[in-house]
């Protein structure tokens, strides 16, 4: 039984690795994991487990937080030695930007994030987010504009926070945390690659802030620590997630130079459609 849950926490590494960067939305991708081979909670916590294996969802996000700030260390290192001190500034500025941007989903998920969870948290919803944010993808990809911000240096406050209302929009399931800041920073004039990188810095806080306050309520509610062999799966899935991640990021960078982002507005359309498939055949198998 535990070797199982290794496994399955190695392909959800691999999953968290790839979707947490490529704006095709993970939560999809773990509904239609969760579908065909879910984790077991009577493996945990002495058969009640559930809490842990949310955790765990949440957690490994920082494997793939990680890869971003080992692959971008000296571009997000304000204090490096081998900067001149207008490159020092300038990556104060960078921050200054990103943390501008972390606000607007700050506030949304303090006000509504037990609504969200427990009202939109449905493969339905899922879904349709799915399908509309591909098509905007296809739609905004085919009117040709030329961008006036190539580099995250380039986005000024305004934007910056304008962008990070993008990414509150994200705390919907199925939008994809990095398709809706890609998306948004697209439609405010940013190149794709710039779009991408800004979306890369975003992330940081944004998944501290959320793995943080679940490890704390989790350590609350449950008085302790993790067993060795929770810790054994946490750790696989966080290894897993920043070696896929580091994959991830490069690939997406590398291809975003020189595509544009219709193929996963494709991709997302047929991904809402099975989940839509999976969704509409349990309801089958439960009447």
């Amino acid at each position: 039984m535990q070797i199982l849950e290794i496994i399955k926490a190695v392909i959800l590494g691999v999953i968290e690795g790839i979707t947490e960067w490529l704006p095709v939305s993970s939560t999809g991708h773990m509904i239609l994991f969760n579908s065909f081979w879910p984790m077991d909670p009577h493996v945990y916590r002495g058969g009640n487990g559930q809490e842990f294996i949310d955790l765990f969802l949440i957690v490994i996000q920082l494997g793939a937080i990680l890869a971003v700030m080992v692959l971008y260390r000296h571009r997000l290192n304000p204090f490096s030695q081998h900067k001149t001190p207008a490159q020092r500034k300038g990556t104060w500025m960078l921050w200054y930007k990103v943390f501008i941007a972390s606000i607007p989903a700050l506030i949304v998920g303090v006000l509504f994030e037990h609504k969200i969870k427990t009202k939109l948290y449905n493969p339905p919803v899922i879904a349709v987010a799915l399908i509309v944010y591909g098509i905007l993808f296809i739609v905004i990809e085919n009117k040709h504009r030329t961008p006036h911000m190539k580099t995250p240096d380039s986005i000024d406050t305004r934007t910056a926070f304008l962008i990070g209302m993008f990414q509150a929009l994200s705390l919907i399931p199925g939008t994809s945390r990095s398709g809706s800041t890609i998306l948004g920073a697209i439609l405010l004039g940013c190149a794709r690659p710039a779009a991408a990188e800004f979306s890369f810095f975003m992330a940081i806080p944004a998944m501290i802030v959320a793995s943080g306050k679940d490890c704390i309520q989790y350590f609350v509610q449950n008085g302790g620590g993790f067993t060795g062999f929770e810790t054994s799966v946490l750790l696989t899935g966080m290894v897993i997630a920043f070696i896929v991640s580091v994959f991830a990021v490069k690939g997406l960078m590398k291809f975003v130079k020189e595509h544009d982002f219709k193929p996963f507005g494709w991709y997302r359309i047929v991904l809402g459609a099975v989940v839509i498939l999976f969704s509409l055949t349990h309801v089958l198998r439960m009447s």
